[in-house]
């Protein structure tokens, strides 16, 4: 903000300006020893799958080198045979070799080389310099550079394979990981306070309560106890009835399909929470079994008959996918979808034409076609043709002339099939993926301008359903990853035209089929993507969005934030009482890391605010500790200036909140040179300040001519002698 001073009456005057934020970190001893992408332990880990073409046994007990199980491996060199592991492709910059041992069974003598695949392709084969040894395990490192993967973004396959010169017969493999390069000394943490990327929307605080929600509000207790917990939490929007069920309910009987017991949680009892809480209401409705009809009578009921003015409602869940359940003669076809949609909509908003009503998309123009290619949808832009749900259903309701009031995104970067013999899902691999959101709001704006026109502008892009894996439940659910997860890619939300966020769930319920494996963080011993469990467990996912709570409110301004390194990510918000808010994610697991947060237009006062939760709180739970000591620490420190290091222990989330610092007015001080014609003008203001001067011939207009960011606070400049008589002021103006 913005001050002005009282200015003098000469031909310079002065003006006093207050408020600036800085940021603050304190310097420790850090450690350099990253750990490294498992990808073989006992089992395959962090999502890798095995693609290999020999014949193996990924179980074997008898020739181990470490823990309790190898590969065994035995194939014709002549053949060319070879172990695959595979994943969906991941940004592979921060890795430098591929490490594995290897034993040459009883006879050795095996020859293998070393491939690995990306988006371009396989790179060269790396021919491993020497035979194995028999009945002896050796160690080899082979560089990422070595097989051409050097920086790869999209690193998906590595493959060891026999080669024909060499013996044929039985090997062993075991310990297959990929090692992380050195990390960094000092990471780069840069705010840039005046760079605002947008404002904080109300409906990014969002949470999805379900029908089967036993402790939600079916009683008093029930209710001001869920009340309490989403408040704790500052939450705004809640989503009903509830992901796929959406699609089966029937929301004037609480029932579904046929069923004839109701539900936990009916809709009224719903609404005594949603009204109590004030919060912004999506509704999605019965698509798969239900009727428009069925829809606006809701609305009806709901807006009309109840005054509860619910603004946003969905059509169906996921109508893209083959596991939502779908009555329809075309199950899952984005035409059929459009045609019904359209009608939804028009009987909906006859009963309330105030509410906004939106439909499923996915990003990708050729995603989840479902088989249909009757009524193709042709990309004006390129001239390609699309048969994807997006591009069709888009088309279509083009062609009605029905324009949605916005798209609504899923995402789970993961997704765990039951009781999982290998670890399907990571955890570094998993916090690393938060960078979806650019891509996937650019993506949906795009199709939107393809396939729909300049009309979709005014289409909104929304996201009501976001954690961290889709399917069965395990460790990592319930454990500080997620946490973790949940901070960042709400930050990562934050700087997108996403304008919504709702997190699945608040409740959902203990699931013990998911992964266990010993190479993911967390010590419980059940997954559930609830924030809470049971009536008032609270998930480290709990005290993520507290924080969050506390980094970003309606009508602050989500400013520019940069990290040089991934593993420290940092967000950063201007808040409506002219502080900043910092938060700092460190998603190493093992590695205390270094940050030099650099905040630019923006002067920190003495002393900020530090909100942190990581390792030392999730402890607290598990030992069982009191609630206060599993909650978010909450500590003052100290403020050296705009610039300076901080060190963030691992799994952890750090949230600095600064005032500004007091401004001093600036005082200008006009002289004469003692040689020559010309005046020499200083200007004195706090240091680091932004200064602007200017000048006027009538103290009513002012022109700013200079503007500057002395780091001493003194800033001396030449004033060029006037050639006429006109009389000139000055002044000069600061801000952070």
């Amino acid at each position: 903000m913005k001050q002005s001073g009282a200015f003098l009456l000469s031909r310079f005057t002065q003006a006093v300006v207050g408020a600036c934020l800085g940021s603050l970190m304190l310097l420790a001893q850090v450690s350099v020893a990253q750990a490294p992408l498992a990808i073989y332990t006992d089992r395959l880990v962090n999502g890798f799958e095995d693609w290999s073409w020999i014949n193996r046994d990924l179980f074997q007990t008898g020739v181990v080198y470490q823990g309790s199980a190898a590969i065994r491996a035995t194939g014709n060199a002549a053949q060319w045979p070879g172990l695959s592991f595979r994943r969906e492709p991941f940004d592979a910059r921060w890795y430098e070799s591929l490490v594995f041992r290897a034993h040459g069974g009883a006879t050795g003598g095996q020859r293998l080389q070393v491939t690995a695949e990306d988006g371009n392709g396989a790179g060269p084969a790396h021919v491993l310099p020497s035979a194995l040894t028999a009945q002896q395990w050796r160690e080899f490192i082979v560089p990422l550079s070595a097989l051409g993967k050097a920086g790869s973004t999209n690193l998906h396959r590595i493959n060891l394979q026999l080669r024909a010169n060499g013996s044929s017969g039985t090997f062993y493999v075991d310990e297959v990981a990929l090692l992380p390069r050195a990390a960094p000394t000092e990471v780069s943490l840069t705010v840039n306070a005046a760079r605002v990327l947008r404002a904080v929307d109300p409906r990014w605080f969002g949470v999805n309560a379900v029908i089967w929600d036993n402790d939600f509000a079916d009683n008093p207790t029930e209710r001001n106890r869920t009340l309490g917990l989403l408040r704790e939490m500052g939450m705004t929007t809640l989503r009903f009835p509830g992901g796929s069920l959406s699609d089966q309910y029937h929301w004037e009987s609480n029932r579904t399909l046929t069923n004839t017991w109701q539900w936990n949680t009916s809709f009224e009892e719903f609404m005594s929470v949603a009204t109590n809480l004030g919060a912004e209401i999506f509704i999605t409705v019965n698509y798969g079994s239900g009727t428009p009809e069925e829809a606006a009578a809701w609305v009806r009921y709901a807006n009309i008959t109840r005054g509860y003015g619910i603004r946003y409602w969905e059509i169906g869940n996921e109508c893209y996918g083959t596991w939502e359940y779908d009555t329809n003669a075309r199950p899952h076809d984005a035409y059929t979808y459009a045609v019904r949609a359209a009608e939804y909509i028009r009987q909906m908003k006859a009963v309330d034409s105030s509410i906004k009503v939106g439909v499923v998309a996915v990003p990708g123009q050729d995603r989840f076609d479902n088989g249909y290619r009757d009524h193709p949808a042709v990309n004006p832009r390129t001239g390609t043709t699309h048969y994807g749900w997006t591009p069709r259903m888009l088309v279509t309701l083009r062609s009605l002339g029905v324009r949605p009031d916005f798209l609504i995104h899923h995402h789970y970067p993961q997704w765990s099939a039951e009781n999982p013999v290998h670890s399907p899902v990571s955890d570094i691999l998993a916090l690393q993926s938060t960078d979806n959101w650019a891509r996937d709001a650019a993506d949906l704006r795009q199709q939107i301008r393809d396939f729909f026109g300049p009309e979709g502008d005014a289409i909104e892009l929304v996201v009501t359903e976001n954690n961290i894996d889709a399917g069965a439940q395990g460790r990592q659910s319930t454990s500080l990853v997620n946490a973790l997860y949940y901070a960042d890619s709400l930050g990562q939300l934050m700087r997108t035209e996403f304008n919504a966020f709702i997190w699945w769930d608040l409740r959902n319920g203990t699931d013990t089929t998911g992964s266990f494996d010993p190479t993911l963080y967390g010590w419980r011993s059940y997954g559930d993507l609830g924030m809470i469990n049971g009536p008032a467990t609270r998930h480290p996912v709990f005290y993520a969005a507290k924080l969050m709570s506390f980094f970003a409110r309606p009508s602050d301004q989500v400013v520019e934030a940069v990290s040089s390194h991934p593993w420290l990510a940092v967000h950063a918000v201007r808040t409506t009482n002219g502080g900043l808010s910092v938060l700092v994610v460190n998603k190493e697991k093992e590695l205390t890391l270094a940050g030099r947060l650099q905040l630019n237009d923006f002067l920190p006062a003495a002393a900020a605010t530090v909100r942190f939760y990581g390792i030392p709180q999730d402890e607290a739970a598990r030992t069982n500790a009191p609630l206060a000591a599993q909650d978010l620490s909450l500590f003052t420190i100290a403020v050296p200036g705009s610039s300076f290091v901080h060190s963030f222990p691992p799994l952890s989330l750090s949230l600095f909140t600064f005032d500004s610092a007091p401004l001093l007015a600036p005082r200008l001080n006009l002289h004469r040179r003692e040689t020559g014609h010309s005046w020499v003008l200083t200007v004195q203001s706090s240091p680091g300040a932004r200064v602007v001067l200017e000048t006027s011939v009538d103290l009513i207009s002012w022109v700013a001519i200079a503007t500057n960011r002395p780091t001493d606070g003194f800033w001396v400049t030449e004033m060029v002698p006037m050639t006429d008589a006109t009389a000139r002021y000055w002044r000069a103006t600061a801000s952070p």
